[in-house]
């Protein structure tokens, strides 16, 4: 991560902070996500979905943290940017809110009963 000063405001870097939060989540010792172990090049599908996941999981962090308005704007629209190369996956939505969700869980130590 770059350092704070590189950033607009705290909510920015904190918004970044957490979407790469969401990335490390899918490490193979982790949650094992294929969109990160398997070396997707920049553009494909299974890259966007990864992108998809990680700002759909920092979208919730940043609620949790009480930010989501600050970085509400940003997020919308680096979302819609990869849903149109996800345009033909109708599930995707669904699957990378579960997957962002599990990201989540992990990041914050909750454990679903």
């Amino acid at each position: 991560m770059p350092e704070k000063l590189n950033f607009e405001s705290e909510q920015n870097y904190y918004s970044v902070l957490f979407h790469e939060l969401t990335h490390s989540t899918g490490a193979q010792k982790r949650l094992n996500r294929s969109t990160v172990t398997d070396g997707h090049r920049f553009g494909s599908h299974e890259y966007s979905k990864e992108e998809l996941i990680a700002e759909m999981g920092a979208s919730f962090l940043s609620s949790m943290a009480g930010i989501e308005q600050a970085t509400l704007t940003n997020s919308v629209a680096y979302i819609q940017g990869w849903l149109k190369a996800l345009r033909n996956d109708k599930k995707m939505l669904v699957m990378a809110g579960a997957q962002a969700q599990k990201a989540v869980n992990y990041i914050t130590n909750y454990q679903p009963k």
